[in-house]
């Protein structure tokens, strides 16, 4: 009933998952993300395998002695599938033999594409393909832009409902994450709050404190600059934001 990447982008170092599912809110039941690993739960999904292995993977272990271990200890293990990503960039699925048709995974160099109760097997494989054309996009849009072409190709045989995005760029806090819980088209949903994300939210979340520097940049006057300059930017190509807020920013 979902359908889902779990990567990590070679430039950033940022990992994330994307999340699309006939299902409510999958965005808060499906991703488990830590500053540089990420576990993507679901099927008939088991929450633990996402809270006990971002500990597991947190302590160095590898995406698949976790994913190993959670198969073995769940008598659940044929109704459920997982995939993850580990600290050192390596990648592990599970799907179990129950899980709805069509139900399967694709692993890539730094990245990996799982589903179930999906159309058919091109929207895994689509998705894939998607993911690796467009390494010279921001890892925010390559995630959209795959997650969309699964969604052509099929996607939830159900039809659709949510979709959810988190993204930590090293940190134990998200850099991003946005959801749409209960929307007639999700993913597209997840393309506007991500544009309007990039009006302010992302300038401002550059400036936060780090675990390196816990009192963040301190340099409002630069800060301010660059929302300037961004606004300038987006007024000369007649940009028109698609946020739903009312009201003028101070």
């Amino acid at each position: 009933m979902t359908y889902s990447i779990v990567a990590r982008d070679p430039e950033t170092n940022a990992v994330g998952v994307i999340v699309a599912s006939r299902f409510f809110a999958a965005g808060a039941m499906v991703p488990y993300v830590g500053p540089d690993y990420a576990i993507a739960s679901q099927s008939w999904v088991n929450p633990l395998w996402g809270t006990d292995g971002v500990g597991l993977l947190a302590d160095g272990e590898s995406a698949l002695s976790v994913l190993d271990g959670m198969v073995q200890k769940d008598e659940g293990q044929a109704t459920r599938q997982a995939h993850m990503i580990d600290r050192k960039g390596n990648v592990a699925a599970f799907t179990g033999e129950e899980c709805t048709d069509w139900a399967g995974h694709e692993l890539g160099d730094g990245f990996s594409v799982a589903g179930n109760m999906l159309a058919g097997k091109d929207v895994v494989g689509d998705t894939a393909r998607a993911y690796q054309d467009n390494l010279d996009k921001p890892f925010a849009e390559r995630l959209l832009l795959a997650m969309e072409a699964g969604e052509r190709a099929g996607g939830d045989k159900r039809g659709k409902q949510s979709a959810g995005l988190l993204i930590h760029r090293g940190e134990a806090y998200p850099w991003l994450d946005i959801r749409a819980d209960d929307h007639a088209d999700p993913l597209q949903e997840l393309r506007r709050l991500y544009t309007v994300a990039q009006e302010t939210y992302l300038i401002v979340a550059d400036y936060l404190p780090t675990k390196d520097r816990f009192s963040g940049h301190q340099n409002e006057d630069e800060l301010a600059a660059k929302m300037e300059a961004a606004n300038e930017e987006r007024e000369a190509r007649g940009y028109e934001s698609p946020s739903l807020a009312s009201g003028t920013i101070l």
